[in-house]
C-alpha cells in the first residue's frame, strides 16, 4: 500500500475545508506550531484523550443545562449559571458548558477499596465513579422548599473516626434542617451509606433524589425502578439502593416531562419510568412530621473492580496505627494533617492516583511526590506496593511511560526508589535494580548532544508539559529531574554493590547538571539578573515555579543559591494572589501544592516568610480538609482538576514534616519552621515517629514561661554528623553528640 503516500492529500483534505467555508487545517496547524519549541510530541494522547471525555461531557452540558433551568441542579450549576452570583460565566460563544467554579468534592472509603463515593459542597453525592447522584431535600404541604444546592448558607465538616471519614452536610432555612452524613462500611464488600435526617417546624416531606449528572455535569440514567416491597431503588438494572424503610410516596418523570422536582404536587405515585432520553429522575418521600426528626438511611453496594484487594482488607485503625502523627495547638493545621493522612490512604489503594474523579489515574509525576509523603508519614507498606508497579511500567528503551513526550518521569522514578532506600534502610530489589540501570540508561541516551554552545546543549529534548508550565519547550524542570534520576541511579546501584554502574551513572549526572548549570548561566545573562525561568528561551513567568524543583525537593542546589531564592523572590513579586501562588497558564486558579513548593525554598533557607505561604493555604481549604488543583481567587471553589487532590494533601504532609525535621545534607534540622505562635503557648507539641535518612525521629517541644524544652527519641541506622535545633526567633543550638534534649531559655530570643 506504499503507494497511497502518493495520493495528494493535503491538497484534498484542504479543498474539502475550503469549499465548506473551514480554515485550512493543515495552514493552521502550522501556525500553532510555531509557537512551540519542536518536539516529539506535542501534546500526549493520554492527555487529548482525557480532554476529549471532559469536553464531550461538557457538551453534553451545553446541550442540556442552559435549556432546563428549572431543574434542580448540582451546585456549581445553580451558582455558575445564575447572573447574581460573583460565580457566574457568560456561556456565549462556549462551545462547552463545565465546571469551572467549584470543583470541590471530598472522597469517602476504605483502605485498599479503589471505589471512592465523593460528595459535593452541599451533600450531593456520586456513590460509584462517574456515575449517577442522590440528593436529599425537604418540601412542604403549604409549597416551600429546602434544596441545599440552591440555599445560600449550608456547612460541611469530616470526621474523622476510628472507622474512616464521614461527610457531614447542614442546611437549614425556613424552619426546616437537613443534615446529611456520607460514609462507607468496613464489610467485607464495602458500601455507600447515606444518613438523612429531617426536622420541619410544619407538615414536610424528606425526599431523596435520584439525579442524571454529578459534580462534573450529565450522566446518564435511563431507567429507575422501585420494588415492590417499596424499600428499593434499582437504577439501570444494575445498581440497588437499599433504603431503611419502605417510600411513602414515589414519583418520577422522564426528560421529556421535565424534573420529577417540578411535579411533586401534581404526580401519581408511580414505581417505575424508562427515559429515551437517558435523562430519568425519581423521588422518594418520607413524611415529616412537626417538630419530630425524621431519619432515614440509603445504602448501596460498591462495585468490585479488577483493581480490589484479595484475601483479608485493611481496617482504618489497622492502616494508621503505625503512622507519623501530629499533635498541635493550632486546630486548623490539626485537622488539615490528619484529613491528608486519610486522603493519601484512600488514594493509594494498589495504584495511586492525583484524586477521587477527575485524576483517578497514574501518573509518574503525581505519583513521586504522593509516594514520598506515604514514606514520610510512615506509610512504608503502600509506598512500596507503587514503587512495585514501576517495572512494569517501563518499556523496552527504558523509558517509564505514563504519558507519552514528557521527559521528566524517568528521574521521578529513579528519585523516589532512591528515597525509599534512603527513609527506610533498605537495598533496592533486584527488579528495582535493573529498572533503574535501565531508567538511567535512557535519560543518558535521551540528552541532546552537549556540543556547539547552545543554551540547549546537553539538555533533555524539547517536550510537552503536563505540569503547566507552557507549550512544548526545553523545561529546566525536566533536566533537574533528569540529573537527580541519574544521581538516585549511582546510589541505588552502590546500594546493591554494583561500584561501576555507580561511578558511571555519578559522572553522567555531573556532566548533565554542568550543561544545566552553563545553560541556566546564559539565560540569566539574558535576563539581567541571576533567577532560573522555566526553560533557557523563556522570560521570567509563571512556569518558572518548575525550576524551584531544583531547590525542594530535589536539594540539587544549595540553600542559599541566589538563583533559587531570586526565582522565588520574583514568584512571590508577580505571580501571587491573595498569598498564594496564582499559575496563569491552564490552572488560572491558586495552586496550593505549588504555593507550598514556595515556602519550601524558604523553610529550607531559613526564611520566615515560608509560615505566611502556609497559613494562606491553610486559609483556602475547603471546610472538610480538601484543595481541589487550583483554586478559583473570587468564588474559593476549585477551577481546575480534580476537588480533592492528593498531591496537595501530600505536600501539606511534606511541610508539616519538613517543619519539624528535615534533612540538610549530613545534619538533622529539627523545629526549623514550627509556627512561633505555637511556641508563645502553653500547650506540648510532638510530632513523630517521622522516617528519616538517619531513622525514625518522634519529637515533643514543651514551652514554658522562661524556656522551650526540645526533646527527641531516635531509632538511629546511622547517626547525624549534627543535630541543628532552630525554632523560628531563636538563635539556633547544635546539640552534642549523644544527646537527645535541648532547653532554649526564653532570653537567647532575637
Amino acid at each position: 500500500m506504499s503507494w497511497l503516500k502518493w495520493l495528494p492529500w493535503k491538497f484534498v483534505i484542504r479543498r474539502m475545508a475550503r469549499s465548506q467555508g473551514f480554515l485550512d487545517p493543515f495552514a493552521l496547524m502550522a501556525r500553532l506550531e510555531r509557537f512551540i519549541q519542536p518536539s516529539e510530541v506535542a501534546e500526549p494522547i493520554e492527555l487529548l484523550r482525557a480532554g476529549a471525555v471532559f469536553h464531550a461531557r461538557g457538551l453534553i452540558n451545553s446541550r442540556v443545562i442552559q435549556h432546563n433551568l428549572d431543574w434542580v441542579w448540582p451546585f456549581w450549576v445553580e451558582r455558575q449559571f445564575d447572573p447574581r452570583d460573583e460565580a457566574f460565566v457568560p456561556r456565549a460563544f462556549s462551545i462547552t458548558h463545565v465546571n469551572l467554579t467549584h470543583r470541590n468534592w471530598t472522597a469517602v472509603g476504605v483502605p485498599g477499596w479503589p471505589e471512592l463515593p465523593i460528595v459535593d459542597p452541599r451533600g450531593l453525592l456520586t456513590p460509584t465513579f462517574d456515575g449517577f447522584s442522590l440528593d436529599a431535600w425537604i418540601v412542604t404541604d403549604d409549597g416551600a422548599a429546602l434544596l441545599p444546592s440552591r440555599a445560600r448558607d449550608s456547612s460541611q465538616h469530616l470526621d474523622l473516626g476510628d472507622h474512616g471519614p464521614r461527610v457531614v452536610t447542614r442546611t437549614g432555612a425556613d424552619g426546616m434542617e437537613l443534615v446529611t452524613g456520607v460514609r462507607v462500611t468496613e464489610d467485607e464488600t464495602p458500601a455507600c451509606v447515606l444518613e438523612i435526617e429531617a426536622r420541619c417546624d410544619r407538615p414536610a416531606w424528606l425526599v431523596l433524589s435520584v439525579r442524571p449528572y454529578n459534580p462534573e455535569g450529565v450522566s446518564f440514567i435511563q431507567r429507575i425502578d422501585l420494588a415492590d416491597s417499596r424499600d428499593t431503588l434499582t437504577v439501570d438494572n444494575q445498581r440497588h439502593l437499599h433504603l431503611s424503610a419502605p417510600v411513602d410516596r414515589h414519583h418520577v418523570s422522564d426528560y421529556r416531562h421535565g424534573d420529577v422536582f417540578i411535579h411533586l404536587d401534581d404526580l401519581r405515585d408511580s414505581a417505575h419510568v424508562r427515559c429515551d432520553v437517558e435523562m430519568a429522575t425519581a423521588a422518594a418521600m418520607f413524611r415529616v412530621e412537626p417538630g419530630r426528626a425524621r431519619e432515614i438511611s440509603a445504602t448501596l453496594d460498591l462495585p468490585v473492580s479488577d483493581d480490589a484487594p484479595a484475601g483479608p482488607r485493611t481496617t482504618w485503625r489497622e492502616a494508621l496505627t503505625h503512622c507519623c502523627r501530629l499533635k498541635a495547638p493550632d486546630a486548623r493545621w490539626q485537622n488539615l494533617y490528619d484529613a491528608a493522612l486519610h486522603t493519601l490512604v484512600l488514594h493509594s489503594p494498589r495504584d495511586v492516583y492525583a484524586g477521587p474523579f477527575t485524576y483517578k489515574r497514574f501518573w509518574f509525576r503525581d505519583a513521586a511526590f504522593i509516594v514520598n509523603a506515604l514514606l514520610a508519614a510512615g506509610l512504608v507498606e503502600r509506598a512500596e506496593r507503587v514503587i512495585d508497579t514501576f517495572p512494569g511500567r517501563q518499556n523496552a528503551m527504558g523509558y517509564f511511560h505514563s504519558q507519552e513526550g514528557e521527559w521528566d518521569s524517568n528521574g521521578e522514578a529513579l528519585w523516589i526508589m532512591d528515597r525509599f532506600c534512603e527513609l527506610t534502610g533498605r537495598a533496592p530489589k533486584d527488579s528495582w535494580k535493573e529498572a533503574a540501570r535501565r531508567g538511567a540508561r535512557w535519560i543518558v541516551r535521551k540528552r541532546l548532544p552537549d556540543e556547539g554552545g547552545r543554551a540547549l546543549s546537553g539538555l533533555l529534548p524539547a517536550g510537552f508539559s503536563a505540569e503547566h508550565l507552557g507549550p512544548s519547550d526545553y523545561y529546566y524542570w525536566d533536566d533537574f529531574w533528569g540529573v537527580a534520576g541519574l544521581m538516585a541511579a549511582s546510589r541505588l546501584m552502590r546500594r546493591s554493590g554494583d561500584e561501576e554502574s555507580a561511578r558511571r551513572f555519578r559522572r553522567e549526572a555531573e556532566h548533565f547538571l554542568a550543561a544545566v548549570e552553563r545553560s541556566i548561566e546564559r539565560a540569566a545573562t539574558r535576563l539581567g539578573r541571576e533567577a532560573i525561568p522555566a526553560s533557557p528561551y523563556r522570560r521570567l513567568d509563571a512556569g518558572a515555579i518548575g525550576s524551584l524543583v531544583a531547590g525542594y525537593p530535589l536539594e540539587l542546589l544549595g540553600a542559599d543559591d541566589p538563583r533559587l531564592i531570586n526565582t522565588a523572590d520574583y514568584l512571590i513579586d508577580n505571580c501571587f494572589v491573595d498569598g498564594g501562588f496564582f499559575q496563569d497558564m491552564i490552572h488560572s486558579g491558586i495552586n496550593c501544592y505549588l504555593t507550598l513548593h514556595v515556602a519550601q525554598v524558604l523553610l529550607r533557607a531559613s526564611d520566615p516568610r515560608h509560615l505566611d505561604l502556609v497559613n494562606a493555604v491553610a486559609a483556602i481549604a475547603s471546610p472538610t480538609g480538601q484543595w481541589p488543583e487550583a483554586v478559583h481567587p473570587r468564588t474559593g471553589g476549585g477551577c481546575m482538576g480534580d476537588g480533592q487532590h492528593s498531591w496537595a494533601a501530600s505536600e501539606w504532609l511534606m511541610m508539616i514534616r519538613n517543619c519539624f525535621a528535615r534533612e540538610d545534607g549530613d545534619t538533622l534540622v529539627i523545629a526549623g519552621g514550627v509556627p512561633g505562635d505555637w511556641l508563645a503557648g502553653a500547650e506540648e507539641i510532638r510530632f513523630g515517629p517521622a522516617p528519616t535518612a538517619f531513622g525514625d525521629v518522634t519529637l515533643s517541644i514543651t514551652p514554658r514561661p522562661a524556656e522551650i524544652i526540645v526533646e527527641w527519641q531516635a531509632d538511629w541506622r546511622r547517626r547525624p554528623a549534627a543535630i541543628r535545633v532552630e525554632p523560628p526567633g531563636f538563635a539556633p543550638v547544635t546539640a552534642d553528640a549523644g544527646t537527645d534534649r535541648i532547653v532554649i531559655q526564653r532570653e537567647e530570643s532575637t
